[in-house]
């Protein structure tokens, strides 16, 4: 499966990309949010994890353009970021989040809730 990683930390997304592919996914990166958003025009992608911190465009407001997207309104979402406060998680899930996880992630956490967004 085709999965998006949103960082603009070239660790975490090394990290994703080593997780993810170990898991037999093909992974697409993005350096942020509009980076992301341009790589969707020319890539199929079945999952998309972002995190919320990052420049030019942060991902709350990659989550709400990707929803504005026919193709992606159903889009598993999945924010992997630094953030606990209640009030940013609700204005992710406003936005469209389908999941929360906390960094540092666990490698076995974040497949097992990559299969729940998916089943």
């Amino acid at each position: 499966m085709t999965i998006m990683i949103v960082d603009d930390s070239s660790s975490v997304r090394q990290m994703l990309n080593f997780t993810l592919q170990g898991a037999g996914h093909t992974v697409i990166e993005a350096v942020d949010g509009e980076d992301a958003f341009q790589k969707l025009s020319q890539v199929k992608i079945k999952l998309l994890i972002t995190d919320l911190n990052m420049p030019k465009m942060d991902g709350f407001e990659l989550i709400q353009k990707v929803r504005a997207l026919q193709e992606y309104k159903y889009l598993p979402i999945i924010i992997l970021t630094t953030e606990f406060n209640p009030a940013k998680k609700q204005k992710g899930r406003t936005a469209g989040a389908t999941a929360w996880i906390i960094k540092p992630f666990n490698p076995k956490q974040l497949l097992a809730v990559i299969k729940k967004v998916l089943d």
